[in-house]
């Protein structure tokens, strides 16, 4: 191992190696009092994933950086196939810069950086691994978009899927992105004054600037940890998506890729707003 691969996989992110099976255990009560009482998580499609087969989570992203729907399908991961078996997931670079001490826990779960070396690795290793791809500006979109599939138009976890040939399990929540309540976004106005010459807090550019109401604040500006709303939160795992062309070559295949991409985003966009339909209904 050279002296530069090994600087990169003892940093923090960067490494396989940090997920941590006794200290998932031990925080399992704690996910499970979350997921019984505080969020009164209902689930389903389950029996769509196997342990033995790896695939690729695809999920939208809600709720904050608290991302409340995240933890419960970790959770519900762990008490269905057990803490041993590995599970990860790609967690945005600027958190691990801007929260260490919060990246050092999840990274005992499974988290590892948002990079495609560190994606490529995971699912080699013969884990399956969960991405959002829509990142920041999934995760703190509009109320209004609360029940809309966003991705930024990011394809790479596509080229991904394709290289790897491996599935796509779409994971879709209702419920969510009530657990605080985002305004507006204000990024470009702060891209603005950055331009002319306001640096960025902690020198990480924060990709989006929400106002929102929320726990402990109230009424916030940026993306603050917040406290998530105690609301029920509805998740489900749909049916794989196979493509009909995997390997290199279909993943370097622009209009393909955009062609898969564009099915995966209908096919969850359809799947969401059933899960919206049938919980309003009941």
């Amino acid at each position: 191992m050279s002296e530069t691969q090994h600087h990169l996989d003892t940093k923090l992110g960067w490494s396989l190696d940090r997920r941590d099976p006794r200290f998932i255990e031990s925080i399992m009560p704690i996910l499970g009092w979350f997921y019984d009482h505080y969020f009164r998580v209902q689930t389903s499609g389950w029996e769509h994933v196997s342990p033995q087969e790896k695939v690729l989570f695809v999920g939208s992203h809600n709720g904050g950086l608290a991302a409340p729907d995240m933890l419960m399908m970790m959770y519900d991961w762990f008490r269905r196939f057990g803490v041993e078996q590995p599970v990860y997931g790609l967690m945005h670079p600027a958190v691990w810069e801007v929260i260490p001490q919060i990246a050092e826990l999840v990274a005992k779960m499974g988290a590892i950086i948002a990079h495609p070396k560190m994606a490529y690795a995971a699912l080699r290793s013969g884990a399956s691994v969960l991405v959002y791809p829509g990142g920041a500006e999934d995760v703190f979109r509009p109320y209004s978009l609360r029940n809309k599939i966003y991705f930024a138009g990011r394809q790479g976890f596509i080229k991904l899927a394709l290289r790897e040939q491996v599935p796509i399990v779409p994971v879709i929540s209702s419920g969510a992105h009530d657990t605080l309540i985002v305004l507006t976004e204000c990024y470009n106005i702060l891209q603005q004054l950055h331009k002319l010459g306001m640096p960025w807090l902690f020198g990480v550019d924060p990709v989006v600037f929400p106002i929102y109401l929320g726990l402990p604040w109230g009424l916030s500006i940026g993306p603050l940890p917040n406290i998530p709303f105690p609301v029920t939160i509805h998740t489900r795992l749909c049916p794989p998506i196979k493509f009909e062309h995997y390997g290199r070559e279909a993943a370097s295949d622009r209009n393909y890729v955009n062609t898969c991409y564009e099915l995966v985003v209908n096919q969850m966009q359809q799947e969401l707003d059933e899960l919206v339909k049938q919980t309003h209904q009941s």
